[in-house]
């Protein structure tokens, strides 16, 4: 648990840092530059795998649907809808919006994998999105820059929920490869109709820096570290530690003297904090009453039965029926 708890803080810890290379990177293409960074970082991952000797898996038609849908979603739409709220009403809003993943992950995400919300940890939820709504600034809005967030929010929770049924088969490395290489044809279509050929360019030395620390750092450790805890921590709990991001985001500026927290910068860590301290406290989440029905009965039928006296054989036979109709 205590390796998961750290995976899943230190891959959104990471996430906030790119704050700190986003001003190296402003004048960049943004789809362009977002092709070049998932393309370096599938590269590096998938040069990773096959060190690892992590061989080929052959998928099914609906899980390629859902490589897909996580690379539209979570990588291409995510952006967009970004970029797209802070063009129509600044920063600060999506900043807000976004800071409620942890509580839209306490409520859907149970739902999702088929259990109950844990009260705790929606409470806890709670806890993490007023830290990170304190800790991103109230700012100020309107409703294009509203919808766009919310499309975001959308797109965030399909990149980890969407995610789910394939780590076991494929595993968080080559998920983390394959998602962000089918990424690139549709950002680099994306910018051809939105930016034209002024898409891609040759970056500057600080662009670039910029642009690989995006792909090896953001990307290829961050979405590795992710992918690993979530299956084991559960979308609910691992959902509060999205809350570290601001976190990450105020850190690092400070460290590098570009900013200094403010008393409310603070106070929203450490309600980031109590609230995911809060959310690892409760007991994982219990599945509804009828699945655990079914649960126990698919124990029962797997479990091995006694043998039963050849003077009774129409008990035995009813016994069986019975069994085989649950």
């Amino acid at each position: 648990m205590n390796t998961h708890v750290a995976g899943a803080a230190g891959a959104m810890f990471l996430v906030g840092t790119l704050a700190a290379v986003s001003g190296v990177i402003e004048d960049y293409p943004v789809y362009g530059g977002q092709a070049v960074r998932y393309a370096l970082a599938a590269v590096v991952m998938l040069a990773v795998a096959r060190a690892r000797g992590l061989g080929h898996v052959r998928l099914r038609p609906r899980q390629w649907g859902l490589l897909v849908a996580i690379a539209l979603t979570g990588l291409l739409l995510f952006n967009l809808c970004v970029v797209e709220a802070n063009r129509a009403a600044g920063p600060a809003l999506p900043g807000i919006v976004l800071g409620t993943v942890p509580l839209a992950l306490a409520l859907v995400g149970p739902i999702f994998t088929g259990a109950r919300p844990s009260p705790r940890v929606v409470a806890a939820g709670l806890v993490v999105a007023a830290g990170a709504t304190l800790a991103t600034g109230a700012g100020s809005g309107n409703l294009p820059g509203l919808l766009w967030s919310l499309g975001a929010l959308v797109c965030e929770l399909c990149f980890s929920l969407l995610a789910l049924p394939l780590l076991p088969l494929i595993g968080p490395l080559r998920l983390s490869a394959w998602t962000a290489a089918l990424s690139v044809p549709f950002l680099l279509v994306t910018g051809l109709v939105l930016d034209g050929r002024d898409m891609l360019r040759a970056p500057t030395a600080a662009e670039a820096g910029g642009l690989a620390y995006l792909a090896l750092v953001v990307t290829t450790v961050a979405f590795f570290l992710w992918y690993r805890s979530l299956p084991h921590l559960g979308p609910d709990r691992a959902g509060l530690f999205a809350g570290v991001v601001p976190v990450g985001a105020l850190a690092t500026a400070a460290l590098l003297g570009v900013a200094v927290p403010s008393a409310a910068d603070l106070a929203g860590a450490a309600l980031v904090i109590s609230g995911i301290a809060l959310g690892l406290r409760s007991p994982s989440p219990r599945p509804p009453a009828r699945s655990a029905q079914r649960a126990r009965t698919a124990q029962r039928a797997r479990s091995p039965r006694p043998a039963r006296p050849a003077a009774a054989p129409r008990a035995a036979s009813a016994a069986s029926r019975e069994g085989s109709t649950r």
